[in-house]
């Protein structure tokens, strides 16, 4: 692995111990959908489990660090200006339908400015992570924004309400946390989604400024009702382009 800060550590390891716990319950999801009760309730219950965990893991070795997560909401701890931003599963839905598209997303945001940030995808065993100027990477491997030129070979990540604002090429995969990765990977050329909130995209957006990207719509101190744009440098003006009144 190339060389990490011990924040980046703590954060892996809780996401490589908490996939455990995701893994086990997304393979009880399949019996749960033919029971009556259905496997919402469960799935909510995996949510608030694997938040606590995590709080727990990163809790060990930095007691007053703060966060901002989705189930609990914000926890102010005696450190305010290091606070950990957490969404235990972005792509819920896809969880709860038993679709193997999901993710856990942890940024650590100091003094306002986001310096490491980790997207997990327990099913895949595909990590994404970057550090504030010290580059993006997968699974130890350096990774790029795209370097595609021609906007119609381009496929970008939206959410079913970006479809009606563009002819782009798209897709729609349930989890901004993962769409935001696979922009910094050059897996898709860009993205956009309105109504976003912070642990959705805090840790995505690292990843795709230190991969090389360009990232518009970040409002500092922001928590909720987020629109983001993010593409390479080469194709982003063509993007915006081809977006009407988003």
């Amino acid at each position: 692995m190339n060389s990490i800060s011990p924040n980046l550590n703590i954060m892996i390891k809780a996401c490589e111990k908490v996939s455990k716990v995701i893994i086990r319950d997304f393979g009880e999801i399949e019996n749960l959908q033919v029971s009556r009760k259905g496997p919402k309730d469960f799935v909510t219950k995996t949510d608030k489990r694997v938040e606590e965990i995590l709080i727990e893991e990163l809790s060990k070795s930095k007691k007053k660090y703060s966060f901002i997560t989705e189930e609990t909401g914000i926890i102010k701890n005696l450190d305010s200006q290091n606070i950990w931003i957490i969404d235990p599963i972005d792509g819920t839905t896809n969880f709860l339908h038993g679709i193997p598209h999901f993710a856990i997303s942890i940024a650590l945001r100091t003094n306002n400015e986001l310096i490491s940030g980790v997207i997990f995808d327990p099913i895949k065993n595909e990590m994404f992570y970057a550090e504030k100027d010290h580059g993006s990477y997968f699974n130890n491997q350096r990774i790029r924004v795209s370097k595609k030129n021609n906007i119609d070979e381009c496929l970008f990540g939206t959410n079913i309400q970006g479809v009606k604002f563009t002819n782009l090429n798209l897709r729609c995969s349930g989890s901004a946390a993962l769409d935001l990765a696979y922009v910094g990977a050059g897996r898709l050329d860009g993205f956009f989604q309105s109504n976003l909130n912070i642990w959705d995209v805090a840790a995505g957006i690292l990843i795709i400024e230190e991969a090389g990207g360009k990232i518009d719509g970040m409002l500092e101190n922001k928590i909720s009702d987020i629109s983001l744009k993010a593409s390479s440098t080469n194709i982003y003006s063509k993007m915006i382009e081809n977006i009407d009144n988003f």
